[in-house]
């Protein structure tokens, strides 16, 4: 067993930063036991960021050395299988494509804030009221995945949980707490009853399982 596990995320953008706390929590989920180092490929500030997805990997693996890569696209409304299809062949146009390290796809069938929807309470901590007793009406479970633009309702109710008034709420740094909403998240658990949810624990069982990192 190896003394820590390094993973790094590649994302569509920096709202998905807050996926890190979900995938830390699946990997407790494999029995990983070790300490788990975990890192948000930033390449925004490089001078020129790298925008063909097979570039994209090959300099993030460059700058943010892993065990493991999370490579993150939204479905939106593209089917699974193809967002799939389309990092696998990625990864095999790079040049060195051999030192890729185990790699698994992250793709909620919207956007990730979909997968943040469901716990009331850590979006009233994460906004700041945690005690408020306003009324906020979240998306029922089966509904997260059908939901058109689910980073718009999340910050809805992110200003709803809030309890400030119109002029404070437009100060808020929606970002920000969208990444506190992540982090205050216990249970992930509920979210085995998506399709896509469930497919992304699967894929990271089935690798921790052939890694031998569990053990």
């Amino acid at each position: 067993m190896k003394n820590e596990l390094r993973y790094t995320l590649l994302t569509d953008g920096p709202s998905d930063e807050a996926l890190l706390p979900l995938l830390t929590w699946l990997l407790r989920q494999k029995n990983i036991q070790q300490p788990i180092q975990s890192e948000w490929a930033d390449l925004r500030r490089l001078p020129n960021p790298p925008k063909k997805l097979s570039q994209r990997i090959e300099k993030t693996l460059d700058l943010y050395p892993c065990e493991l890569l999370f490579i993150h696209r939204d479905a939106e409304k593209i089917p699974f299988e193809d967002r799939k299809k389309e990092i696998e062949n990625a990864i095999k146009k790079m040049p060195n494509k051999g030192k890729v390290p185990p790699s698994v796809c992250v793709i909620p069938v919207r956007m990730q804030e979909a997968w943040l929807l469901f716990d009331e309470n850590a979006i009233r901590k994460a906004s700041g009221n945690p005690h408020g007793q306003n009324t906020l009406r979240l998306p029922r479970l089966v509904q997260l995945e059908q939901l058109s633009n689910p980073k718009d309702v999340l910050h809805n109710l992110i200003r709803e949980a809030s309890g400030l008034n119109a002029h404070r709420q437009k100060k808020l740094n929606l970002g920000v707490i969208t990444r506190r909403v992540a982090e205050f998240v216990i249970d992930y658990s509920p979210l085995r009853n998506l399709s896509a949810f469930s497919d992304l624990e699967n894929e990271i069982g089935q690798v921790v399982n052939s890694q031998g990192w569990n053990v």
